[in-house]
């Protein structure tokens, strides 16, 4: 697969409830996002789309750094991660994010749920968690303010995330929940008290 590196510059990119800028961090260009003080709900549609590229099979590619807000709320994790097949009005996407404070706690609960998996609108952590306990979180070694690389792989209705260049994948979806032929936009995905950086993206389209 030839890859698509995207130019992360302001006029490729939507804010969608959120607040997207161009920053220098450590010298080099990045997108920053934070969600919008509107969204008070967890897993919704907060991101920046890249508004010209559409995806359905392939790999993502992008850095991400995050931290937390002055102001985020104690359950603030520095929720970062990718939307993907995101539809026309935002109604519909599937996502991944991590949660990099949650790699370096000490419960153990909260290093298992390092990773999250989620399809907005009808299935959220919460509905995950209750329905399925485990099988869409997972552990990985991640922290606040550092620069995280995420890889994911998408064919029908499966995703899989690498990690920093892991060989193996960090976290499986075998049921995608808006199918296998579900296709749409890219997004950079941040959550509450999140301060969320995002450089070199590339996306290679299935051949």
């Amino acid at each position: 697969m030839s890859a698509q590196n995207i130019s992360l510059e302001a006029n490729h990119l939507k804010a969608v409830q959120t607040s997207v800028s161009i920053e220098k961090i450590d010298g080099r260009k990045a997108v920053k996002v934070i969600k919008s003080k509107s969204v008070v709900k967890d897993d919704e549609a907060t991101y920046a789309k890249i508004n010209d590229v559409k995806f359905k099979d392939g790999i993502i590619e992008v850095e991400v750094l995050s931290r937390l807000l002055p102001d985020a709320p104690e359950h603030a994790r520095g929720f970062i991660g990718l939307a993907f097949r995101i539809n026309d009005d935002n109604s519909r996407f599937e996502s991944i994010y991590i949660r990099p404070t949650n790699g370096m706690a000490d419960d153990q609960l909260r290093r298992n749920r390092s990773i999250q998996y989620f399809s907005y609108p009808d299935f959220k952590f919460t509905d995950s968690r209750k329905s399925s306990p485990g099988v869409y979180e997972t552990y990985a070694d991640m922290a606040l303010n550092r620069w995280i690389k995420l890889k994911i792989e998408v064919k029908g209705a499966k995703a899989k995330l690498f990690i920093d260049n892991a060989k193996q994948p960090n976290l499986i979806v075998n049921d995608l929940k808006m199918g296998a032929d579900a296709s749409g936009f890219v997004g950079l995905f941040v959550d509450i008290g999140t301060e969320g950086f995002f450089r070199n993206l590339k996306i290679y389209p299935a051949q």
